[in-house]
């Protein structure tokens, strides 16, 4: 403290306050020894105080003992007399239950009575006092010699009708129990009487069995156990109530599961809005009547849905089911309903029947309309045929193309069943969809097979059937609508990440459709080329030359068949316009290769190939009129009758070659034997020329228009037959 002279001037300062420290710490101590001296004395005077208890229990005790030991003797002689209290006791319980035991059979009158009369708590009330008078004695009779059964069965007897009116106290109780949820609406104070009447003898109950633990005694008839059994009741109604509601059978209405369904809806909703509203403020609390009640209906529920489950339904009726189970029960038209939440959560409901049983009917389900499908589309394509033979032209849409009702009941049948499967859920959905691409991939198998089979029963008498074009255009137009329903069916029913599920079967159901659009359109062709046959014979003749109208006919022919073409939808129309076009032109040209004709002039073949040119004019002149609209090039496949015509109107024999090479660098698939056959109509050419025609031509090296669609390689030259080679 002190590290500096200047600190010597506080020095006194130092000491007084390290004295006062030291007095206030010595006062401290003081005081803390003083307060243990005082506790130690009042410590040692309560010990004193209770030594001198101690000894004076000690001595009480002590003479205690000696009193009880001389007393022994007299508590034996006062056997007597406990006896007699305990008799006492008896005769006492005897004298207060006098005017009962002795009222008995008119208290069971009145009882009687007011249960008839239906006043359900003033008969309980007697019945009441009867128990009480019976269970009292029977106790007494008990306490006194509990092995004498001659006494017990007496009064037992004594009390008989007692059971009985308890029994039909029961009884209509039970009828209450059993109509509480009309009870509750007409007269909710008899059902309040009835609980009150329970709650009473639970109470007993309890009171009777407390008491049999303690002396072993519990009076014949306990506990009854009323309000187990009531519940056991109601649970029994609710069950009864789910079974009782199916009205029909499958014999007498093919809807009757749908009934059936549908008043188990209406019943069970009306029943919970009742118990929440009405029949839950009737019970105690502690009754939790609301949620028992909705215990009982799910487990009735449940029961029927497994015993429908198992029963052999039908594809409908599977779907029926399954609706009503997994959509509509936890819907806002049942469980969901806002007038039952918040107690009610559907969410925490189990299901009514197992994912294995749900699996079950599914499988079930599909397989069954897998079988319906086909024996639909058997029947739907049997019904088609049928039609095919009409005498009746086929009916036409709103654009006026001819059709069948095939691709409408078609896709309606898929449509409803989709429609179905949705209710259900998303998975069955896409299950039943690609059941039905499926399905109508092996259908339109058959289908084609079937358009073939018509085609060529027509072929055996053309005459027959008298619709025959009418009804293939018909087949043509149904694979356009194929296809746009398929296209709207997997936009409608199929989710965007499927697509690729389905993508494999699409393409395949459209190439068949394509394919019998092509063969229908192919057949309809050979309807007309079979008329027009005779007249493609008379090209290229002498009667040709002499002024024959043989291609005026075929023009008329065609176009009064493509008249009725005009009925067929846009794709196959355009198809069928230039494929005719190319088949006229083919037919034309092979006319000319049959070499029917040797012109045997310069004069002749002008005039024949101004002829030719002249119905290349009129080919050209009908197909852009059946083209129009279609943006079709008509104008090149008649260009090749007009080339040709030009190498037969050539009148200098030194430039035909010219000519000839010019024509089959047009043309690059024109072979020699075309050449030959076009240079022997021409009728100048002797067999050297064209010989060295031919033998130039082939070393030259043409090149092909690459828009030009090779049309030589279809026609066939005739080679001569023996008998002209005699000749």
């Amino acid at each position: 403290m002190l590290q500096r002279p200047d600190q010597l001037d506080k020095v006194e300062q130092y000491r007084r306050r390290e004295a006062r420290k030291k007095a206030s710490v010595e006062a401290r101590l003081k005081a803390a020894i003083q307060s243990q001296l005082d506790g130690v004395r009042t410590g040692l005077s309560q010990l004193h105080n209770a030594l001198n208890d101690v000894k004076d229990i000690q001595q009480s005790l002590i003479d205690v003992n000696k009193d009880w030991r001389q007393s022994i003797n007299t508590i034996e002689n006062l056997k007597d007399v406990k006896d007699a209290v305990v008799q006492h006791s008896q005769l006492a319980a005897a004298v207060e239950n006098l005017k009962n035991i002795f009222s008995v059979p008119e208290i069971v009158r009145e009882t009687q009575d007011h249960i008839e009369r239906g006043e359900l708590l003033q008969a309980h009330r007697k019945l009441m006092d009867l128990e009480c008078s019976r269970d009292n004695l029977m106790y007494e009779q008990y306490r006194m010699d509990s092995k004498n059964t001659h006494d017990m069965n007496l009064i037992h007897t004594y009390f008989g009708d007692m059971q009985k009116l308890s029994e039909e106290l029961g009884k209509q109780l039970w009828m209450v129990v059993q109509r509480s949820l009309v009870t509750v609406r007409r007269d909710p104070t008899l059902l309040v009487s009835v609980i009150r009447i329970i709650e009473r003898e639970e109470k007993i109950d309890r009171r009777m069995l407390d008491r049999k633990k303690q002396t072993g005694f519990i009076p014949p008839g306990r506990p009854k156990k009323w309000k187990e059994k009531m519940f056991n009741i109601l649970e029994r109604t609710v069950s009864t109530r789910i079974e009782g509601t199916q009205a029909d059978t499958r014999e007498s209405d093919k809807m009757w599961l749908v009934r059936h369904l549908e008043i188990i809806r209406k019943y069970v909703l009306d029943d919970l809005l009742v118990a929440k509203t009405l029949l839950d403020q009737c019970f105690p609390p502690h009754y939790d009547i609301f949620n028992r009640l909705l215990n009982m209906y799910h487990q009735a529920l449940s029961t029927r849905m497994q015993e429908l489950a198992a029963e052999d339904l039908e594809a409908n009726e599977i779907v029926s089911l399954l609706t009503w189970v997994l959509n509509t029960y936890k819907s806002a038209e049942m469980m969901g309903n806002s007038e039952l939440s918040p107690e009610v959560n559907v969410n925490s409901l189990d299901p009514l029947i197992s994912q294995d049983v749900v699996d079950e009917l599914l499988s079930k389900y599909m397989s069954t309309l897998t079988s319906n499908i086909i024996g639909w589309l058997r029947k739907a394509l049997e019904t088609d045929k049928k039609d095919w033979i009409k005498e009746t032209e086929p009916e036409a849409d709103q654009d006026g193309y001819y059709q069948t009702t095939l691709p409408a009941i078609v896709f309606q049948m898929f449509e409803q069943n989709l429609q179905v499967a949705a209710q259900i859920n998303e998975d069955l959905k896409t299950k039943v969809l690609l059941l039905c691409v499926q399905q109508m991939n092996s259908f339109l198998t058959r289908y084609k097979d079937e358009a073939q089979l018509y085609k060529e029963e027509h072929l055996k008498n053309r005459q027959y059937p008298q619709c025959y074009v009418q009804y293939m255009i018909a087949v043509i137009n149904n694979c356009q609508t194929f296809k746009e329903s398929i296209i709207s069916l997997k936009r409608k029913y199929l989710k965007i990440e499927m697509e690729d599920t389905l993508s494999s079967s699409h393409t395949s159901m459209d190439a068949t459709l394509d394919i019998i659009a092509k063969e229908g359109c192919s057949s309809l062709l050979d309807e007309v080329f079979m008329d027009l046959e005779p007249h493609l014979n008379e090209l290229m003749t002498k009667k040709w030359l002499m002024g024959s109208n043989a291609v005026g006919t075929i023009c008329v022919t065609v176009e009064d068949y493509f008249n009725d073409f005009a009925k067929i939808k846009k794709p196959y129309k355009k198809t069928m316009t230039v494929e005719a076009h190319r088949r006229v032109v083919v037919e034309y040209i092979r006319a000319i290769m049959l070499k029917r004709i040797s012109f045997k002039n310069a004069e002749e073949r002008k005039e024949g190939a101004e002829r030719m040119i002249k119905e290349a004019e009129q080919f050209r002149f009908l197909f852009k009129k059946l083209a129009a609209g279609s943006g079709e090039d008509t104008e090149g496949l008649c260009d090749i009758i007009e080339a040709i015509a030009e190498v037969i109107k050539l009148t200098d024999p030194s430039l035909l070659y010219l000519e000839v090479s010019t024509l089959v660098s047009k043309y690059p698939d024109i072979r020699d034997d075309h050449i030959a056959a076009l240079l022997t109509v021409r009728g100048d050419a002797s067999r050297d020329m064209k010989q060295t025609i031919i033998e130039t031509l082939d070393q030259g090296q043409s090149q092909a228009n690459p828009n030009y669609v090779p049309i030589f390689k279809e026609i066939t030259v005739p080679t001569l037959t023996v008998p002209k080679l005699l000749k």
